[in-house]
């Protein structure tokens, strides 16, 4: 059995979750400070999660052509933080959108075809994946508490310099980053669609559709319903981070909840703590226990979650599927998912305030707890 990588696959996903711990928390109050209102941003947020729908399978059908993932993920990686440049100077709504677009497509390339790489690499030790992606969110972790204190300090704009370097060195942990060997599997294998048409399969992408809907507002406006509740930057990233914190915590035992458990049962128990904690938000901010909690619930709605669906996705797609299987799960989940969830929030925002677009949220993803629980399996049923 070959050599597995673990730190250099670690540091990428140290270095991409980076990233989102400086664009996800932050950006928001970057635009605010631009002078955008609710609906605004809720339509330039949404913008990274749209091109998300289009650019994975995209590039996924592409590497699963070209068999050299890893080259997709160098250049998508290279050709995001060029692009990312124009933000340092342009500040209009289209503009600045142009640019976040074009920006996104490419950054939406690299990681659906890294977490098919790291499977080649792990091979039959596919239990140690959370403990790479673990890294990740510690990534996710110090740039959020470093870069809440800096925003204190410096104001948003702060955001700029240090995502552009972290979009960097995206790119160089990628160069230390080959291609596994390719795995040995039939020539010939059904269209993707014979997998697509399967209920339990298209019940799974609909689960994952909605949970990410349901996140839209919590990646949009969190840190803007805390900063006017009246907690400070510092306070607001330490609050994505405790986050976080229980993510990595869940990362460390997610073989053996999927082990005990199974990927159905987890993913069904992620949802129903995903709805109580945007209930929690939207309903008690000022409560610092409950919000705490809430945070803490982060372990589930995205650590338990993504780790179990990762898993049914490695299961349903195999073989040259895998780039593609990756890329819609993506695509469907945090892009069109996370798109509507971020065009709607805004909406509700604006009309109807925090406690019911936190509300929303809670009702779409219980409408998932109910999906996963009739017709999503643990492995895919042959006989569909």
């Amino acid at each position: 059995m070959p050599l597995m990588p673990y730190w250099r696959l670690s540091g990428f996903y140290f270095c991409y979750f980076a990233a989102l711990g400086s664009l996800i928390p932050y950006w928001g109050l970057y635009l605010k400070q631009l002078g955008f209102d609710a609906v605004a941003i809720g339509q330039l947020m949404a913008i990274p999660m749209a091109t998300k729908i289009v650019a994975p399978y995209v590039w996924g059908w592409i590497a699963d052509r070209l068999g050299h993932r890893m080259a997709v993920v160098r250049l998508g990686s290279l050709l995001t933080s060029i692009i990312f440049l124009g933000v340092f100077w342009l500040k209009g709504f289209w503009e600045l959108g142009l640019t976040m677009a074009l920006f996104s497509f490419f950054w939406n390339a690299v990681l659906p075809q890294f977490e098919a790489v790291t499977f080649n690499h792990l091979d039959t030790r596919v239990d140690r994946y959370a403990r790479i992606r673990a890294w990740g969110s510690v990534g996710f972790i110090v740039t959020v508490l470093l870069l809440g204190m800096a925003v204190d300090r410096q104001g948003p704009a702060v955001v700029l310099p240090v995502l552009f370097g972290v979009y960097l060195s995206i790119w160089f942990s990628s160069l230390l980053i080959r291609d596994p060997d390719p795995q040995p599997h039939p020539e010939e294998q059904p269209p993707i669609s014979t997998i697509l048409r399967k209920p339990p399969v298209i019940a799974f992408f609909l689960v994952c559709f909605l949970l990410q809907a349901g996140h839209g507002t919590y990646y949009a406006f969190f840190s803007i319903f805390m900063e006017e509740v009246g907690y400070s930057k510092t306070q607001i990233g330490q609050f994505w981070a405790i986050g976080v914190v229980a993510e990595v915590v869940v990362f460390l035992f997610m073989h053996r909840l999927l082990q005990r458990f199974g990927a159905r049962k987890v993913l069904i128990a992620s949802l129903l703590l995903a709805a109580l904690r945007w209930l929690l938000i939207g309903l008690f901010p000022q409560q610092l226990g409950l919000l705490l909690i809430a945070q803490i619930l982060h372990a589930a709605t995205f650590g338990t979650f993504h780790a179990s669906a990762i898993h049914l996705v490695h299961h349903y797609f195999t073989g040259r599927h895998q780039g593609r299987g990756q890329a819609l799960y993506s695509s469907l989940s945090f892009g069109a998912g996370g798109a509507i969830g971020s065009l709607c929030s805004g909406f509700l925002w604006n009309s109807a305030g925090p406690a019911v677009a936190f509300g929303v949220a809670a009702a779409v993803t219980v409408v998932a707890v109910f999906i996963a629980w009739y017709w999503v399996l643990d492995e895919l049923d042959r006989r569909h």
